[in-house]
């Protein structure tokens, strides 16, 4: 029995004429993207790019982004696809720790950042990327090249954690991991040739590569690639392009639920395919949009999305059963595992060759210190229940310790978005003397009336006393990452516009 397409080429060239990517400007078929890369990788040759080398991507949301991609790929060299919104250290740093010999950006970074690179790094040849419509027909000058040969497990990227808190870690995937995260997303959605799968979260993210293009490469679906996310034309586009599903973070829905109070059912969106949904907003997607949600749990380390719900067998709540490809165990400080809805720290390990990360690029230590016990451990706080369904509770970096007992913030924030006025929230944890931590909330309202003192109140019938903030921050924007992580450590203050609801 012959194996199934697995590489970019591959599965390029069996979906062949049909389309494959709408943006404002055009729209493109499986060959023509197909053509446009090698003609692409003819031209990174000529740059002296080999096979292993790494190349930058910085661009934004459009089509000379995933041709850059998939034409460094059919060059044999690694894309580090770098956040395009970096500046000053935090740019430096990603373009030298990922060790690129080339950078590939738009017009647009250029503009914004590129003075931003060190003078060394400036030296750095640079392909240039003007538009969509320029770049596309400046690579009618090159040949088509032909693909070199790549093995499922060689490096296809290079992705950088948020970096919230430290030094981002750049992610080692291979082709197997984004093959084997396309295949399973395409089974579980029951992915067609007929559906159009709306892309609005940035490009160099794990969620719209794995979940959104490689979806639709295995499955032969079209993909609708947004510059970028809007609430307020969100459902106008998903009509106008007839998408029949999309990915998310939590934020993009809860930011849909609060601008859309109303039933909304003038689009053909059947499902939607991401993590970080809180149960309120969940269950809003689904009663007030018609929208199935398959909220997943996932890492760029393991697999891009590890779980979800699937469409026979959903449980609300949860992240739905693990990937038959991965396996997962729920267990305690010392790595034994914990009894069935018990807390304790999620680890993985792959049950087929190459389906989680490689290793962190040029940081080993980092990648030994994830492996103990040969089980990649996330950090993250979850449970299984008896019938073998995951739930994420959180960061346990991000457990607020008070007073001996932990706090998952996660929790409270989604209790808090509840509460009438509150359009957004973060909930942080703020050094204390006597209790190790206090609790702090930091709202983002719609009511210029709003009442911090109401906040504990309000909280007091969801949860006991410990958990219910002492101080509370009103602010105008809650500070995210691009792929809207809160930036916790830059809310871990008390100022003068902070209330102590006990003074």
């Amino acid at each position: 029995m012959s194996e199934a397409p697995w590489s970019i080429v591959d599965l390029l060239a069996a979906h062949a004429d049909r389309e494959f990517l709408v943006t404002d400007d055009d729209s493109y078929s499986f060959a023509e993207i197909g053509d446009c890369a090698r003609r692409f990788s003819t031209q990174l040759r000529d740059h002296g790019i080999m096979p292993g080398d790494h190349v930058a991507i910085l661009a934004g949301n459009h089509a000379a982004f995933l041709i850059a991609w998939f034409g460094i790929v059919m060059t044999g060299a690694v894309a580090a696809t770098l956040n395009n919104q970096l500046l000053s250290d935090g740019l430096r740093y990603t373009v030298s720790q990922s060790a690129a010999k080339l950078i590939v950006a738009d017009q647009a970074w250029v503009d914004y950042a590129h003075h931003h690179l060190s003078s060394e790094q400036q030296t750095l040849p640079l392909v240039l990327m003007a538009d969509e419509r320029s770049f596309v027909k400046s690579l009618e000058a090159f040949a088509p090249a032909d693909p070199v040969h790549i093995r499922r497990g060689d490096t296809m990227t290079i992705l950088y954690t948020s970096g919230t808190t430290g030094l981002p870690k750049g992610v080692m995937n291979s082709h197997a991991a984004y093959a084997a995260s396309g295949a399973q997303a395409a089974k579980l959605l029951g992915l067609t040739p007929d559906d159009r799968i709306m892309v609005c979260l940035p490009m160099f993210h794990v969620n719209p590569q794995m979940m959104g293009v490689m979806s639709a490469l295995t499955s032969g679906a079209c993909m609708i690639l947004r510059p970028r996310f809007s609430a307020s034309t969100f459902f106008a586009d998903a009509k106008a392009f007839s998408a029949t599903g999309c990915t998310y973070v939590g934020t993009i829905l809860a930011m849909l639920v609060n601008r859309y109070p109303d039933e909304q059912r003038d689009h053909s969106l059947r499902f939607c395919f991401g993590g970080g949904a809180p149960r309120e907003v969940w269950r809003a997607v689904e009663d007030r949009f018609g929208i199935r949600v398959h909220e997943c749990y996932g890492m760029t380390e393991i697999g891009g999305w590890t779980s979800s719900n699937t469409i026979e067998a959903p449980r609300f709540g949860s992240t739905g059963f693990v990937r038959d490809d991965i396996e997962v165990r729920i267990v305690d400080e010392g790595d034994d595992p914990v009894p069935p809805g018990t807390r304790g720290e999620i680890v993985a390990r792959p049950r087929a060759n190459d389906v989680i990360l490689k290793g962190y690029w040029e940081k080993s230590d980092k990648f030994v210190e994830s492996l103990r016990n040969l089980w990649f451990h996330s950090g993250d706080l979850g449970s299984l229940d008896e019938d073998g369904y995951l739930y994420y509770h959180g960061r346990l970096k991000e457990l607020i310790r008070r007073g001996g007992e932990m706090v998952s913030p996660i929790e409270v924030e989604t209790k808090l978005m509840t509460m009438p006025g509150v359009l957004d929230c973060a909930v942080v944890g703020v050094p204390d003397p006597v209790m190790d931590e206090e609790i702090k909330a930091v709202i983002v309202s719609s009511d210029e009336t709003f009442d911090p003192t109401a906040v504990r109140q309000f909280l007091k019938e969801h949860f006991p006393s410990y958990m219910l903030p002492r101080y509370v921050e009103l602010i105008d924007v809650i500070p995210k990452t691009e792929t809207q992580k809160v930036r916790r450590n830059l809310l871990q203050n008390i100022g003068e516009a902070v209330v102590d609801l006990r003074a």
